[in-house]
């Protein structure tokens, strides 16, 4: 199989003939050819096969009503006592809905609910305690002016109970493979759906993580679950993608998958970058703690926004509004 990463370009300079990326504010005019072999040097735009140069180009569909033409930010509010960087800190319903106001107010565009921390050696939540947690803070947000909410959950059961209480997009970081009703519930729903790849589940993902090829067996792996969402009647427009920065993966997976993110725009759905205060970050930017490390995952956020990526799930809402604002006013 033949896989085309195109050079993306942010540059106002842009060349008669560039393709726009997924429709919005970047460009390109070439592309890497890869294969499982390597990579066999630049193509022209025009050397791209017309099938995978529509799904590079083609407009992303809006996500719970959110256009994908520039970065958008979504918020974490984890309503949990153990997630790796803000754990217990809001998992009181009244802080909850103190902090899902702050976002908002702060710039979030979707705002991010989970009820069962994914950090590497978490171990797994009981559905009826991670329903507990998360739907009643959905179902508060919702009586007020709220941005879309996404429940960040593995489960079915925590989905259905979300989408009940008012959610309009799920994220899946197991992609349906922890459980199979997922697919099922986004598409009687119709509703958004991210897909994650993780490599092994929270308890075990970093036990020795090892790929053949880590950008392309993740690429391969999300179009597998896009076909079999679609099998389950789940519109491709429906579809977000997430390379899972962090789940199952070395400092050295994360970064490549970095420098090659612009070949997910391949898969013809919206991109969702989830970096922020990773543990790389830290080691990269000499920052142990998580709170400390804003600085490092905004500089990784405005990388993917460099590269077309339309969503950037961050927990340092104001310092990446105010980034990606100054970077949008010089490209």
């Amino acid at each position: 199989m033949v896989y085309y990463r195109p050079i993306v370009m942010t540059d106002p300079c842009r060349p008669a003939g560039a393709h726009t990326v997924a429709g919005g504010g970047c460009w390109f005019t070439h592309a890497e050819r890869m294969e499982r072999g390597g990579s066999s040097g630049l193509v022209t735009a025009s050397d791209i096969p017309a099938d995978v140069l529509t799904r590079l180009t083609e407009p992303r569909a809006l996500v719970s009503g959110v256009s994908m033409d520039s970065p958008r930010i979504m918020g974490i509010l984890n309503v949990t006592p153990d997630s790796f960087s803000d754990g217990g800190l809001f998992r009181e319903p009244d802080a909850a809905l103190a902090q899902a106001r702050q976002m908002m107010a702060d710039g979030a565009d979707i705002l991010d609910i989970g009820g069962e921390s994914t950090r590497p050696g978490a171990a797994t939540v009981d559905v009826n305690d991670e329903i507990a947690r998360t739907a009643p803070v959905i179902k508060a947000l919702l009586t007020q002016d709220c941005a879309p909410i996404s429940i960040d959950t593995r489960k079915a059961g925590v989905a259905r109970a979300a989408l009940d209480a008012g959610a309009t997009i799920l994220n899946d970081v197991a992609a349906m493979t922890y459980d199979a009703d997922m697919a099922q519930v986004a598409a009687r729903a119709n509703v958004p759906i991210c897909l994650m790849h993780a490599q092994g589940d929270p308890e075990t993902m970093q036990d020795a993580p090892h790929y053949d090829n880590v950008t392309l067996d993740v690429y391969d792996f999300l179009a597998a679950r896009i076909a079999t969402a679609e099998a389950a009647g789940i519109s491709r427009s429906n579809i977000i993608v997430d390379p899972g920065i962090g789940f199952g993966k070395t400092q050295a997976h994360n970064l490549t998958l970095l420098k090659n993110i612009s070949i997910f725009h391949g898969l013809g759905c919206p991109i969702l970058l989830g970096a922020s205060r990773k543990r790389f970050i830290g080691a990269i930017g000499n920052a142990p703690h998580a709170r400390d490390r804003m600085p490092g995952s905004v500089a990784v956020g405005l990388h993917g926004a460099r590269q077309g990526v339309q969503i950037l799930r961050v927990h340092d809402i104001a310092e990446t509004r105010q980034a990606m604002s100054l970077h949008l006013a010089v490209n």
